[in-house]
């Protein structure tokens, strides 16, 4: 009986010990198709407009609660990447683009030029810049995008973000 808890608690330590932190980050590239590529540091973040969030209840996918992040403030991804000069002169290409907002452990995110710049879901697209008063600097997982209009918070909610990746979406060829 010893040596089977002894081989459990083994098991369990090799368990949590896989699991590894992710790495915070103090800065985030925009980059991809694009003509010059953009950072953005915490310094310039936090000197963009922010407002207040409501309290959200971040679930997985099941819809299971996971977390509640309260006491936030953010800014509007859209308000930092309204400038972003895409690889395209013509404005009615830009519904061919999309970004990929990747975490520092190769999470993935995906958010349509539209569903950012040209529908609701923009108005709720944030960068979190405070949690129950703790600032930007001072979070252990900078950078967070959350999109608390989802369904399931969880899918899009985005832990140290590194960078984001401009793209296009390609022709099918005949």
């Amino acid at each position: 009986m010893k040596q089977l808890i002894t081989i459990m608690l083994m098991l369990l330590c090799i368990a949590t010990r896989g699991q590894k932190a992710i790495e915070a980050t103090n800065e985030f590239l925009v980059t991809g198709a694009v003509t010059n590529e953009l950072k953005f540091t915490l310094a310039a973040i936090e000197r963009s407009p922010s407002g207040p969030i409501p309290d959200i209840v971040i679930t997985n996918h099941k819809g299971e609660p996971r977390d509640t992040l309260k006491q936030l403030k953010g800014v509007l991804v859209k308000d930092l990447l309204k400038d972003i000069p895409l690889k395209e002169d013509n404005l009615k290409r830009f519904s061919e683009f999309y970004f990929t907002f990747v975490a520092s452990d190769q999470y993935k995110v995906v958010y349509s030029w539209n569903e950012i710049f040209n529908s609701p879901t923009g108005n709720h697209i944030f960068i979190v810049t405070s949690i129950n008063g703790e600032a930007l600097q001072d979070m252990r997982s900078r950078i967070l995008v959350v999109t608390p209009t989802d369904f399931k918070t969880g899918r899009r909610f985005i832990k140290c973000l590194s960078k984001v990746v401009v793209s296009r979406a390609e022709q099918e060829q005949p």
